[in-house]
């Protein structure tokens, strides 16, 4: 229930960053704290559901999760970086790609059992 809720915030949070995103690039220049104070919300909450990923593993023996996630945080990671340091031409690529892939893990995790009683139906 925990990784549910996690992976539901998380993806609510990275798809205002385009958004934030546009209101700068519109000229409003407020519009770029907001993406910063977005971007480190989304990679709080993704460092969140990493831990919560893990706890899924442990208890269910499920790691499917935890790898996803991992692969998820690590482009996010690297795409909060990219953004700071200017380099757009990662940043914007790289940011499409984490949404897909942040997107496609929220249907999973809200299709397939993330634990064992929901895996037997209990």
């Amino acid at each position: 229930m925990v990784m549910r809720a996690l992976v539901s915030a998380h993806v609510v949070a990275i798809l205002a960053q385009p958004v934030f995103a546009g209101v700068y690039l519109s000229g409003d220049f407020d519009g770029l704290s907001w993406h910063a104070i977005g971007a480190d919300v989304v990679t709080s909450i993704g460092y969140l559901q990493l831990i919560a990923a893990v706890v899924v593993w442990v208890r269910a023996r499920r790691a499917w999760p935890f790898l996803a996630t991992l692969a998820v945080v690590t482009a996010e990671t690297v795409q909060y970086f990219a953004g700071l340091d200017g380099a757009l031409w990662l940043h914007f690529p790289l940011g499409v790609l984490t949404i897909a892939g942040l997107v496609l893990l929220f249907v999973a995790v809200w299709q397939q059992p993330t634990s064992r009683q929901e895996a037997t139906g209990a």
